[in-house]
């Protein structure tokens, strides 16, 4: 009876140290971390977000339950302290402290599975982003009807997405069907948050983040309705536009790299506030990422691109994946902490856009 209880304290010791070792590689790691912790800036919402910078009601993240166990050991290590939104919410703050607009932010890294949002379904007028989204949708049309793009459309998709020509991008829009051609497009691309514009009103298609973003991995991902010689041929475009138009997620990309980009910028409404957006994939870091900055009310359009700018280096900063020396420590301990606690442990002037008419708007490039 002796040698059994002696067994039993000496059970209790080991775990009450094991315990205390963990509390001590939390506290050097950062301290403890609530997975799924509600109320984060920017967090993903169902039914849209506010209009502030933080989101102060209670999140909760799918598949997370405040009884459940931890999730199991995380696949890829994260940068910095916090969520990548949370990271992503600090930075802009920095950034919407010396700007002006509204704006929205999204990231991702398809290799790590990384991605920060801010203000993901916020809606905003496209400009002449949508130029990408039509060449998708002309492009998963020939997917459909199995026939190649004639030499007419090869030449005004270089003209759209190169050049951002608005007469190619009228001739385009009208070729897939205008706005009902569009809706069922994105619907075959899986892009349900794209709504077309009226008419020939193309610029004034309101878009989200996180619909670009869905747009950019129809690009880039071999999981992508889009076969992968469409694909690269979009992609192509947008790394060959018009230098005076290379400016915006560009501002992110690492040197001597070639970043596909499109942008849009309008001048909207009575005080002639700016809508300047700008989408593509860059390099950082050793990391491809797909970028989305969108925004209006900027009282110019250079200040506009200042900001998209910022906000767009801000995002890649967000979900950069520390180099293995600096952070093999701090992986380390995260992964232990999730094995431990399966077994219980809870720890210009314009862009070329036309005048706008009263009963609706024509977008620029």
């Amino acid at each position: 009876m002796r040698a059994q209880a002696a067994r039993r304290r000496a059970r209790m010791v080991t775990a009450v140290v094991s315990l205390a070792a963990c509390t001590v590689a939390l506290a050097g790691a950062g301290g403890w971390r609530a997975l799924g912790s509600p109320g984060l800036p920017g967090a993903r919402r169902a039914g849209g977000t506010g209009r502030g910078a933080a989101s102060r009601a209670p999140v909760t993240r799918p598949g997370t339950a405040s009884a459940a166990p931890a999730a199991p050991p995380p696949r890829h290590c994260t940068a910095g302290a916090g969520s990548p939104d949370a990271r992503l919410a600090a930075a802009l703050a920095r950034v919407l402290r010396r700007h002006q607009g509204i704006l929205a932010v999204g990231v991702s890294d398809p290799a790590s599975g990384l991605t920060a949002v801010y203000h993901p379904h916020r809606r905003f007028d496209t400009a002449s982003i949508v130029k990408a989204d039509i060449l998708a949708v002309l492009l998963i049309q020939h997917r459909q009807t199995r026939t190649p793009l004639s030499e007419d459309e090869r030449e005004l998709a270089t003209q759209m997405i190169e050049d951002s020509d608005n007469d190619a991008a009228t001739a385009l829009w009208d070729a897939v069907g205008g706005t009902m051609g569009m809706e069922a497009g994105n619907a075959a691309l899986g892009l349900h948050g794209i709504v077309p514009g009226a008419g020939s009103y193309w610029g004034l298609t309101t878009t989200t983040v996180s619909s670009e973003l869905g747009l950019l991995s129809d690009l880039t991902s071999a999981r992508s309705p889009l076969p992968a010689a469409a694909r690269r041929y979009e992609l192509n475009l947008m790394r060959q536009v018009e230098p005076a138009q290379a400016w915006g997620i560009t501002a992110a990309a690492a040197r001597h790299t070639r970043p596909a980009v499109k942008n849009g910028w309008l001048p909207v409404g009575p005080d002639g506030q700016w809508v300047i957006n700008s989408i593509g994939v860059i390099r950082h870091a050793g990391q491809r990422m797909n970028i989305v900055v969108l925004s209006s009310g900027q009282p110019s359009e250079a200040a506009g691109i200042r900001q998209a700018e910022a906000a767009a280096r801000a995002a890649a900063a967000a979900i950069s994946i520390p180099a293995a020396g600096r952070s093999r420590t701090r992986c380390a301990v995260h992964t232990e902490l999730a094995r431990d606690s399966r077994g219980g442990l809870i720890p210009a002037a314009d862009d070329g856009a036309r005048p706008i008419a009263p009963a609706g708007r024509r977008a620029g490039r």
